[in-house]
């Protein structure tokens, strides 16, 4: 399948809340996404895979001097398993190489096994974790991976 990636612009935030909203517990907020938007060293990417054309998942990324820190990746429910969450990973790590960043890091709900699996497929290491980082009993594992 075929998955185009782009700039997310203002248009989409709609269809952006509603995979966060499926996606997390405690989703991030309109305002929290149009900051995102006007940040310059923020960029928000969507996947939209052929044929459909409508938006199945996003990234939102800083890229700060040497380093690239995901703060967000998620796909609808009715398009997870498809790959567009490693397609967004892969964009975003191949731009960080490319800007010459060393390092991406993110932080990932140690309850998420999937995510974990994912970003153990591109060799991301767990290094530390932030207990209650999500809530109550909800730890987060901060993940890296730094390139040669």
């Amino acid at each position: 399948m075929a998955i185009h990636i782009r700039n997310a612009t203002e248009r989409d935030l709609p269809r952006i809340i509603e995979i966060e909203q499926l996606a997390f517990p405690a989703p991030w907020t309109l305002a929290s996404f149009q900051r995102e938007l006007t940040l310059p060293f923020s960029r928000i990417m969507v996947a939209l895979p052929a044929p459909s054309g409508q938006i199945a998942g996003f990234l939102c990324r800083w890229l700060i001097a040497d380093e690239c820190h995901i703060l967000n990746i998620a796909v609808h429910p009715d398009s997870r398993r498809l790959g567009i969450g490693t397609v967004l990973l892969a964009e975003a790590i191949n731009e960080a190489k490319s800007t010459g960043a060393n390092v991406v890091t993110l932080e990932v709900r140690r309850s998420n096994l999937a995510a974990r699996q994912l970003y153990r497929k591109f060799d991301f290491e767990e290094r530390r974790l932030r207990r209650h980082y999500y809530g109550p009993g909800e730890d987060a594992i901060i993940m890296e991976l730094r390139f040669d």
